[in-house]
């Protein structure tokens, strides 16, 4: 696994390096490689010999978490092989970049609704602040979906964690959700056990989206909470 070490490194950018570490603060171990190059190396590498890779694949730095968690999502496997990769890489995430690109990779689950959704209900009872979020972010990338947006915002509303990556990822999946569902979702805001701190994230996402009109943006102002 030298090798795709030394690759990663041939793919530093300085400045993105410098870039990037500002927008993950408290991880000192970013390389600097760039998203679509780590896309590009992670396709390869799971059209070649993706399990040999995941078998000892490195994690001391930054990309090489994120080329682990690709690799998971572009790979050819059968879901339980799939799942128990999953299961040895989730407990290692430790940034909101690694959990949000790795799951925006998972379109697996479009396929195993069901059993992907019995999957994700353990890191939901999670108390580490990444295993959570990546339930979180889970749930708003695949099933903000009719047959189960009530259940979904049934569950953003119970979740209580002081996990600062938590609080936001509940607030961003909600502004996601109220793009889809907008009458659901604003019963859910008229009525709910969110925090302070990520029900007014929550609004202050929907009142920066674009999807979202000026006249419900005027509403949204007055509706927050302190």
């Amino acid at each position: 696994m030298e090798s795709i070490r030394e690759k990663l490194f041939e793919l530093q950018d300085k400045k993105y390096q410098e870039f990037h570490s500002k927008l993950c603060p408290n991880v000192n171990d970013i390389i600097g490689v760039r998203i679509p190059n780590l896309r590009k190396l992670a396709k390869q590498i799971a059209k070649e010999s993706p399990q040999e890779y995941l078998k000892n694949a490195p994690i001391e730095y930054y990309e090489e978490r994120m080329l682990q968690g690709l690799v998971i999502g572009y790979m050819k496997a059968e879901l339980k092989e799939r799942l128990e990769y999953l299961d040895k890489f989730v407990p290692i995430i430790d940034n909101w970049a690694v959990c949000d690109c790795c799951t925006s990779t998972y379109k697996f689950t479009i396929k195993y609704p069901e059993k992907m959704w019995e999957y994700i209900q353990k890191y939901l009872s999670s108390n580490r602040e990444f295993e959570l979020r990546f339930a979180i972010i889970m749930l708003m990338d695949y099933y903000l979906e009719e047959e189960y947006i009530d259940q979904v915002l049934a569950i953003y509303d119970s979740i209580h964690n002081e996990g600062y990556y938590v609080k936001m990822g509940v607030a961003w999946a909600l502004s996601m959700a109220y793009v889809k569902f907008p009458e659901k979702t604003m019963k859910l805001l008229q009525n709910n056990h969110l925090d302070d701190f990520t029900y007014n994230k929550t609004l202050q996402k929907m009142r920066e989206s674009y999807q979202v009109d000026s006249q419900m943006k005027e509403k949204l102002k007055r509706m927050k909470r302190g």
